[in-house]
């Protein structure tokens, strides 16, 4: 029994240590990354039964409808957990219609794909409203689909396409659209950049 256990302590030690350092995995470290986005609303923002000529319509409804197109900006500071997985948290500001404009924080988990440059992600993304504005207690949820690339020993850049839903506080608005950021993380070893 002793002489299987020291067996398979040897070999655990072999597959662990003799690993060359191309071939061990690798992470961002910490990461800030400012991102920007533009969308367009799917949603069904007016119903079909409201009557969009009354005074009640003018005054208190369209206000309140988002607008076709929507644009945002934001900041996520995270840390690169796995390999495959990283988490990050941050604030997002996105214009949705005049006088409603949300300041969300939002939670965004990472999932990241391939082993050399150039890398397949999937993210995930919860926000909460923080600001006052003509609507308040909003939140959203939704995803990307990216491509990650780096471009220097400390910078990756990184674009994808997005879909948002708002809740009901906001019509139900679903923007699709385009989100590039670049992400600055404290890895040097994460690129092919830091062999240099």
């Amino acid at each position: 029994m002793k002489r299987n256990l020291f067996f398979l302590a040897l070999m655990f030690s072999a597959i662990v240590f003799g690993q060359s350092e191309e071939n061990q995995s690798k992470t961002m470290g910490f990461y800030i990354s400012p991102n920007v986005q533009v969308g367009y609303n799917l949603g069904n923002s007016i119903k079909d039964n409201q009557n969009q000529d009354s005074q009640y319509y003018q005054q208190y409804v369209s206000p309140k409808l988002p607008n076709k197109y929507t644009y945002g900006v934001g900041f996520v500071g995270g840390y690169h957990l796995l390999p495959f997985f990283a988490l990050g948290t941050g604030l997002k500001y996105n214009y949705i219609t005049d006088n409603l404009h949300l300041l969300n924080w939002t939670i965004q988990p990472k999932f990241i794909f391939g082993k050399d440059e150039g890398k397949f992600i999937v993210e995930f993304e919860y926000g909460k409203q923080l600001n006052q504005s003509n609507i308040n207690n909003t939140h959203y949820f939704g995803g990307k689909l990216g491509y990650q690339d780096s471009f220097s020993k400390y910078l990756l850049q990184e674009g994808g396409l997005f879909i948002y839903r708002y809740n009901s506080a906001v019509s139900e608005a679903f923007f699709i659209g385009i989100s590039l950021n670049a992400t600055v993380f404290s890895n040097k070893k994460y690129t092919v950049y830091g062999n240099d």
